[in-house]
């Protein structure tokens, strides 16, 4: 799909899509995402962990950090970065609306 085909936002669902949990695997266009709920702010992120791709919706969410269930490392839900002792990529993130018809993925 060309840039100016993609839509500036798609629609996930209600507001209680997550219905109190705190990981929520997804998939959205055809990519495995995973809604983080991290106190009141829900971010969208990939769901392989950039290491060596383990499924982060098996991982838990913990003061604002997402941690691998593989290697332990972690990822800060503001800007995707890893843990300290690790040398890869960040982790992409992605923005939630929270609308008063649902949420919404900025894209």
């Amino acid at each position: 799909m060309a840039e100016a085909e993609r839509p500036e936002r798609i629609y996930l669902g209600p507001h209680d899509l997550l219905a109190g949990r705190t990981l929520l695997p997804i998939t959205v266009g055809g990519h495995q995402l995973l809604l983080v709920q991290d106190g009141e702010r829900i971010v969208a992120a990939e769901r392989a962990c950039p290491h060596e791709g383990a499924d982060l919706g098996l991982g838990r969410c913990v003061g604002g950090r997402l941690h691998c269930p593989r290697h332990l490392a972690s990822f800060d839900l503001c800007d995707g970065s890893v843990s300290p002792g690790w040398s890869f990529c960040a982790l992409r993130l992605f923005e939630i609306e929270s609308a008063s018809d649902g949420l919404w993925l900025r894209t």
